[in-house]
């Protein structure tokens, strides 16, 4: 049993809001997968299927943001599921909007919903794919722009890039961590940093 949780805010104001990627990814791989996450248990959001060749159970907290990690853990332990099994999907502003990275462990992230989990769980050492959302630009506060609903250009990425992260979780079940970061961790473009 695979767990895949993707991280958001829950409520009809955050939808289609960059720190909402998370939930955006997990919408499009019950679409592909045919798995319905209406279920709530452990804070969450919960649909059971099967995808990439293993059983899943896709998530969605609907704790706030900053509190993802209670119900990470609940689900963890409800599923008997091991936290370097689990496969968190989440929005990165250190990443150019459309830029996937993969990661098998890491602290250094101002996420607060990453953190949240690292707490919960007393590890870092669970999968993360991570999807882009730094405009071109920063103005003003970095949490007041995670938290704008998105334009019209930025939800066609958004949605290609859900799409991406889908096929980065089937590449890691039915692939393995390493083919799939060598597969969905691109350099950065030319004048861009390479955030790992």
């Amino acid at each position: 049993m695979r767990l895949v949780v993707g991280l958001g805010n829950p409520g009809k104001q955050y939808e289609w809001t960059p720190h909402n990627m998370g939930f955006i990814a997990v919408d499009a791989l019950a679409e592909r997968a045919g798995i319905r996450v209406a279920r709530p248990e452990a804070k969450s959001l919960v649909g059971l299927g099967e995808f990439g060749g293993h059983e899943l159970v896709v998530a969605k907290p609907q704790t706030m943001m900053n509190l993802s990690g209670v119900a990470v853990r609940m689900l963890i332990e409800r599923y008997e599921c091991e936290p370097a099994e689990t496969i968190v999907l989440i929005d990165e502003t250190d990443l150019p909007w459309g830029m996937l990275r993969i990661r098998e462990r890491g602290r250094n992230s101002t996420h607060n919903g990453l953190q949240s989990i690292i707490s919960a769980l007393s590890t870092d050492e669970f999968l993360r794919v991570r999807m882009g959302v730094r405009p071109e630009q920063m103005w003003g506060d970095r949490v007041d722009y995670v938290l704008e609903p998105m334009g019209r250009e930025e939800r066609k990425i958004a949605q290609e890039m859900a799409g991406e992260a889908v096929n980065a979780v089937e590449s890691i079940l039915t692939e393995g961590v390493s083919r799939a970061m060598s597969k969905f961790n691109r350099k950065a473009t030319p004048g861009e940093e390479n955030v790992e």
